[in-house]
């Protein structure tokens, strides 16, 4: 597997000088010399105007037209959505940064245009802060789907090889649902496509080189376009590190859920030493069992629709993951406080929130097989053991949905040799990329691998208190590399 994933990448990249040049030639249009090489000006490349978004000035938006696949670069194209934000000090503008967003499915378009403080006063000075809304997300071909069929989607909480089968037969029928309402592009939505998207980007800014942050399913796409074109790097930040080297479903599902419940156990041990936690003295792993039991029992109101019922794995994912993403433990103490407090409902059936409909992008880079359901039901076991306090995640959720899914780009470990230092940075205490994974990518790396650890919690860690930021500053726009095993200070949430 590992073989057939990296052969695939490099066949989408390498597939002949005529496919390179001329797929890049119909993205920005330029003459006989090779486009890749070429650093055309960013206006003749695309045509910038304000978005559409006057409560949120100054950004501009623009089309990028690319091939739908990139093995075929003369066959059907797509518009892919761009933003930036020019630099706010232009005699010190270093260039464009490309942020590459998460997800998958996260909008990089929103991201420029609504949340630009995400990025330091630094960057957003020295840098043209650009990023996009990948193939099959936002405003680039989206996924599309049937509301009511994704509605139907059936509970990974499987008894039974029947409710294994009927799953199966689920995924197949939304899969000809979303292809034919998407188009051509929704068998073309993995990672691979992606990169060669992103360095037809870097070549419409008229960027020589690429200077990147990913951020979280965003390190997958920097980390697969350092091994495509190593020497196309100027400089890339991965933060909340992917390791896309996880060789089989079980560890996939137990290193997740390791990450999940080392964020669980965070929690307690700060509720137990925080006087201002609303569950402080209490037995806080008591109270959560006793909420997932009455959310089990459909007695638990929703907090987010009263009189409606939250499921167990609803109470998990979008209560508490969702808080550890942040770091928000507060907020999280206080509704787990809020909720047992409340009366119970009158018990009735309760339905999980149906998947986001760009979890087929996810489904073509990862290779998660399952071959009935007694291999389901231990893989389900595994997590529970790893994480009991957290059952039913969303990585099992996934791996549900992407039962008989065919994966273009499955995992393999990284070669991006000759490529420059590459600035890894991830929390201790990351939920969602834990930081084994960050660990297990840097060392893929190599040379160019260079890990920044954050001491401290949640998902996200490249402003995390001035050490981290200073870092991170320094890096993108001096090229200057902290020293290996550089570490900062947790800052206080």
């Amino acid at each position: 597997m590992p073989l057939r994933g990296r052969s695939a990448l490099r066949r989408i990249a390498t597939r002949g000088a005529a496919m390179t040049v001329g797929g890049a030639m119909a993205v920005i249009s330029l003459g006989a010399a090779p486009a890749v090489q070429a650093a055309p000006s960013a206006t003749a490349a695309l045509r910038w105007a304000p978005c559409d978004d006057p409560a949120k000035p100054g950004a501009e938006c623009a089309t990028l037209s690319v091939p739908v696949d990139w093995a075929y670069p003369d066959g059907p194209r797509l518009d892919l959505a761009v933003a930036r934000r020019k630099a706010t000090d232009h005699g010190a503008r270093v260039g464009s940064m490309v942020f590459g967003p998460g997800g998958p499915g996260d909008s990089g378009v929103a991201m420029v245009v609504g949340r630009i403080s995400r990025f330091s006063p630094e960057v957003r000075r020295r840098f043209d802060i650009v990023s996009f809304d990948p193939r099959g997300v936002g405003g680039s071909n989206p996924v599309t789907c049937s509301g009511d069929l994704l509605a139907e989607r059936p509970s990974p909480e499987l008894k039974s090889q029947a409710d294994f089968d009927a799953t199966m037969a689920y995924n197949r029928r939304l899969r000809a649902d979303c292809r034919a309402r998407t188009g051509p592009v929704f068998d073309h939505l993995d990672t691979a496509q992606t990169v060669r998207d992103l360095d037809a980007l870097r070549a419409a800014l008229g960027e020589r080189k690429l200077t990147f942050h990913g951020s979280s399913y965003g390190t997958l796409l920097g980390a697969q376009y350092a091994e495509t074109y190593p020497r196309r790097v100027r400089a890339m930040v991965l933060e909340s590190v992917m390791d896309h080297s996880v060789p089989t479903t079980r560890e996939f599902l137990r290193s997740e859920a390791a990450s999940a419940e080392d964020s669980f156990q965070e929690f307690v041990k700060w509720c137990d030493g925080a006087a201002d936690c609303a569950l402080h003295g209490r037995d806080v792993r008591a109270v959560w069992q006793g909420l997932l039991a009455r959310a089990g029992r459909g007695e638990l109101e929703d907090p987010a629709k009263p009189g409606t019922p939250l499921s167990s794995s609803d109470l998990v994912n979008k209560i508490a993951f969702r808080k550890f993403y942040e770091a928000d433990y507060a907020g999280l103490a206080t509704a787990i406080a809020g909720m047992d407090a409340s009366k119970p409902l009158p018990a009735s059936p309760t339905s999980t929130a149906p998947l986001h409909p760009a979890t087929p992008v996810f489904c073509s880079d990862w290779r998660l097989p399952v071959r009935g359901y007694q291999e389901y039901a231990s893989l389900v076991a595994t997590m529970d053991m790893t994480a009991p306090d957290l059952p039913y995640l969303l990585p099992i959720h996934m791996a549900a949905a992407c039962l008989g899914a065919p994966t273009a780009n499955p995992q393999h470990r990284l070669d991006a040799h000759g490529a420059p230092p590459i600035l890894l940075s991830n929390a201790l205490h990351d939920p969602a990329t834990g930081y084994p994974w960050a660990v297990s990518v840097a060392r893929q790396l190599g040379r160019s691998g260079v890990l920044l650890t954050y001491e401290g919690r949640g998902h996200g860690s490249v402003t995390s208190g001035p050490c981290m930021e200073d870092a991170v500053d320094s890096y993108l726009t001096d090229l200057t590399v902290p020293p290996r095993g550089t570490s900062c200070p947790a800052v206080p949430s």
